[in-house]
């Protein structure tokens, strides 16, 4: 499912923001040092969503990178004014009329996101599902950096569950948004940056860009190469650290890890993350990250939040569901589950990490 051009990881706290520089500034500095009408790399960074971006143009005159640097940071920029969850913008507001059951304007830029959210949800069976934005702020997670949190009372948690809001409860009539369940709250967080990258890289190709890399919190999108070799990216370990291997992309990839370690607070000895299992209203504990590759990173970021959720016993079937060509997940005993598809394209650096490889996804009951 294509995402139209129109107008998702560990979240910086305020100290970490201020050790950002401007990333225009970093560029105008990249292309003044350029002598030649067309510079063989232009990179910035800045940041957005309390996180940094970082961006990389290849085989592009100066004056061109610049224009693309700029529109990049705008839509970041412009999406994390309408769909930041923890401000008081557009998504408030979302959230505030959904449980009316009255119907309302939506923002444009939000659309895609309700549409892809409501197709992937149905095709995972819900174990995907942005709706349990009540059931992701019980646990504490709708601030911008949790702490001093506990967990929710079981009976709390048992009365959103009964409420069981899914995609499926928001009626969609072009621009208009109409909610069909009381305890409906959207959080998009996981998936509001790579969505942002899909935008950005779709606005690159109209300006004629061929080969960038945009890789912001845990996700990425590469286009095209880097002067003749594909873009090296690496996988992480389940735990955050480390690196257990590295992939090639070239041409067009996504590549979007979701893991237990991204956002979480400890109580009690015991650490909770922000990754709950809307069957049962608490974190998933038998998996530790999952990485997809798919041309797509708002897809890829949603399907790794599904598969997250269906573990080690069941993400292969729910990949297929979904489409997924490419996954990487790790158990909570360190296990790492993967095809052999994906298998074939890494080079394993962490040699001591168990493998255990599924059958093939590819096939003909793979949907298109």
């Amino acid at each position: 499912m294509p995402i139209p051009t129109l107008l998702l990881n560990p979240f910086r706290s305020a100290p970490q923001r201020r050790l950002v520089s401007c990333g225009l500034l970093a560029v105008t500095i990249l292309i003044s040092g350029c002598g030649s009408a067309e510079s063989p790399a232009i990179t910035s960074r800045f940041e957005t969503f309390d996180d940094v971006v970082d961006v990389s143009i290849l085989q592009v005159a100066p004056s061109k990178a610049k224009q693309a640097m700029e529109v990049i940071e705008r839509t970041f920029t412009d999406l994390e004014r309408d769909l930041n969850p923890w401000s008081d913008g557009e998504m408030a507001r979302i959230n505030r009329l959904l449980p009316t059951g009255e119907p309302f304007t939506a923002p444009v830029s939000i659309l895609p996101l309700i549409h892809l959210s409501q197709r992937y949800a149905d095709l995972s069976g819900n174990l995907f599902n942005p709706a349990i934005g009540k059931l992701i702020a019980l646990w504490g997670f709708n601030v911008e950096v949790p702490e001093g949190m506990r967990p929710p009372p079981a009976h709390a948690i048992e009365r959103l569950l009964e409420a069981n809001p899914r995609m499926s409860d928001i009626a969609v009539d072009v621009l208009t948004l109409q909610g069909r369940n009381p305890s409906l709250r959207l959080d998009f967080s996981p998936i509001v940056q790579p969505y942002a990258i899909d935008l950005a890289i779709a606005q690159l190709r109209e300006l004629g860009v061929r080969h960038a890399q945009i890789k912001t919190g845990s996700g990425l999108r590469a286009i095209g190469g880097r002067g003749g070799l594909p873009w090296r990216v690496p996988i992480r370990g389940g735990n955050g650290s480390g690196v257990f291997a590295t992939l090639n992309v070239q041409g067009d990839e996504s590549v979007v890890t979701r893991g237990a370690h991204d956002r979480d607070w400890i109580y009690d000895g015991v650490t909770y993350h922000s990754l709950i299992d809307p069957r049962s209203g608490r974190p998933v504990r038998d998996t530790l990250s999952v990485t997809v590759v798919h041309p797509e990173a708002t897809v890829a970021a949603a399907a790794a939040i599904a598969l997250f959720v269906a573990g080690p016993d069941a993400w292969y079937d729910v990949a297929r569901a979904l489409g997924i060509e490419y996954v990487i997940l790790v158990d909570s005993t360190g296990t790492v589950h993967l095809n052999p598809e994906l298998h074939e394209r890494l080079k394993i650096i962490d040699r001591n990490a168990p493998l255990k490889l599924s059958p093939p996804l590819k096939g003909p009951t793979t949907p298109s």
